[in-house]
Formats: structure tokens, C-alpha cells, sequence
């Protein structure tokens, strides 16, 4: 079934499709929410997110109109919505690391040398990502780790599909002056699947 089939079938009441529309998406809107929370070292609360999004999109699913956007269009902007709702919770009522209930993980090891290299490297990119303004960090968590099309993307953050383009040249030029003290060679393009597309 399509997402539009599953979709009709949950507005004529089969509430129990919605389970399949979840299973499609539910890793992708995790992925984008975990990256979104990472700039404020929120990550631990993507799956609450995460789950927070498919609630507010099922109670929402009888306004939804495919004339607007697609199912996975809408379903970002309300991932991105929660997010930015979290964040701006967050900011106002800020607390200590120790009384924010956020543990940080340790990275699972392979060889030691190269994990702390890679490990190094990955959190240069990330925080390099994470300092960039978010509609320029959306945009490109869009691209790159969702690998959206520059018109999705445009929807969800209610752009012009150039301002998106725009956007993703003004962050990948950041992230690259942000990198170049620490690589002779763009190393952070095989780190992070990163291009110029």
C-alpha cells in the first residue's frame, strides 16, 4: 500500500494501519531529530521526540491535505517543530548536565588507534555542524544524512528550493573553514558522506 492508500484507510477509521506508516518513517525522523538534538547534547531525548512526532501527526492525520506536501514532507516539518519546541524548553529552564537526566554514551571501540581518530574526526564535523545557524543545519542534515531533494527539503523548512541551495553552499563553506585548521585534506567529505551536491 501506499502512504496515501494507508492514509485513506486511517481517516475511514483502520487506525491499526497507522503502525505501518510508523515503521517506514520511524528511522529516518529518529535519525534527523537525533542529529537536530546533538547541537545541544540532547541526543538521549530522540526516541521521546521521535515518538512525540508520530503522536502529534496521528492526532493531526484528518488535516492533512496531499495537495500540500507529501506524508514524509509534513511529517519532517512537525519532527522539526517538536524539536525546535524542545530546544527553546530547554533554554529557558536550563540545567546542569548532571540534573538534565542526559548521560553521555561512550562510542563503541574497534581498534583503538582508529576509533579515537575517527571518533576525533566525526566530533569536529558534528560540532562544526552543530555551531552553524538551524535553518542552515536543518537544511544540511537534510541533505546529507536524510539525502532529501532540494525540493523536500524546501518544504519542510518553507523555503524557496534556491534559498535551500543557498543555505547548503553558506553550511558546507562553514564547515569547511570551521575544518581546515585541523585537515591538510577535505577528509571531513569521506567522514560524513559530505558533498557539493
Amino acid at each position: 500500500m501506499t502512504d496515501s492508500q494507508l492514509i485513506f484507510e486511517i481517516k475511514q477509521g483502520n487506525i491499526d494501519v497507522y503502525s505501518e506508516l510508523m515503521r517506514r518513517y520511524q528511522r529516518k525522523i529518529l535519525a534527523f531529530v537525533y542529529h537536530m538534538l546533538k547541537s545541544a547534547n540532547l541526543e538521549l531525548l530522540a526516541e521521546d521526540i521521535c515518538s512525540e512526532t508520530f503522536y502529534k501527526a496521528f492526532k493531526s492525520l484528518h488535516s492533512f491535505r496531499e495537495v500540500d506536501a507529501s506524508f514524509s514532507t509534513w511529517l519532517y516539518t512537525i519532527a522539526r517543530n517538536t524539536v525546535l519546541s524542545e530546544l527553546r524548553k530547554q533554554r529557558s529552564g536550563t540545567l546542569p548536565l548532571e540534573e538534565s537526566g542526559v548521560i553521555p554514551v561512550a562510542p563503541l571501540e574497534i581498534a583503538p588507534e582508529q576509533a579515537i581518530l575517527r571518533s576525533e574526526r566525526v566530533t569536529l564535523v558534528r560540532e562544526a555542524i552543530n555551531k552553524l545557524p538551524e535553518k542552515q543545519r536543518s537544511a544540511l542534515i537534510l541533505r546529507e544524512y536524510d539525502q532529501l531533494d532540494y525540493q523536500e527539503i524546501a518544504d519542510i523548512l518553507g523555503q524557496t528550493v534556491s534559498s535551500v541551495k543557498s543555505l547548503l553552499f553558506r553550511a558546507r563553506s562553514s564547515v569547511k573553514i570551521q575544518l581546515e585548521p585541523y585537515f591538510s585534506e577535505p577528509v571531513y567529505k569521506e567522514i560524513e558522506g559530505m558533498s557539493s551536491r
